[in-house]
């Protein structure tokens, strides 16, 4: 596979998509929080002083997405037509944070949707760190991603 992220001088430089065809594109990515049973039974009940965090979480993730190409070089920035976060537990110690984002596009939105999980799960820790500074975020990792030249991805379980 050619990496094309690099010019003739082998130097980084944003990939030029001009050629590329508009394709119907979706990624999901998926994140988790570890933290003690008692900290997730505050998140879940609402008891975190800060808020409900998990509604904070998601528009953190919403607007993540939006802005990745702001901090991710050589990302392009690209008009998303959705963006969903979602939450489920263990029932014990382990908060599973789910994004997926959408765009009609030239280029996929697996980056945006890592980001999306990644900024949910900070402002998780965020909220709660008064409660617990050993929470743990991760792994962080693509689940599945359609559309565009690669085609269809589906992470095996």
């Amino acid at each position: 596979m050619e990496l094309t992220h690099f010019n003739e001088q082998g130097r980084a430089k944003m990939v030029d998509v001009s050629d590329k065809e508009v394709t119907s594109r979706t990624a999901v990515a998926q994140t988790l929080v570890r933290m003690a049973p008692a900290t997730l039974s505050r998140i879940k009940e609402g008891k975190i002083g800060k808020g409900d965090v998990l509604a904070v979480a998601s528009v953190a993730g919403v607007m993540a997405a939006k802005k990745t190409s702001d901090w991710i070089p050589m990302c392009h920035p690209l008009p998303l037509t959705g963006i969903d976060i979602h939450f489920s537990d263990n029932g014990n110690d382990e908060l599973y944070i789910e994004g997926t984002v959408k765009t009609t596009g030239k280029t996929g939105v697996e980056m945006e949707a890592l980001t999306a999980v990644s900024a949910a799960a900070l402002t998780v820790y965020d909220m709660c760190k008064a409660l617990q500074k050993d929470m743990v975020i991760g792994p962080t990792l693509l689940k599945s991603k359609t559309g565009g030249k690669s085609g269809d991805y589906r992470r095996e379980s």
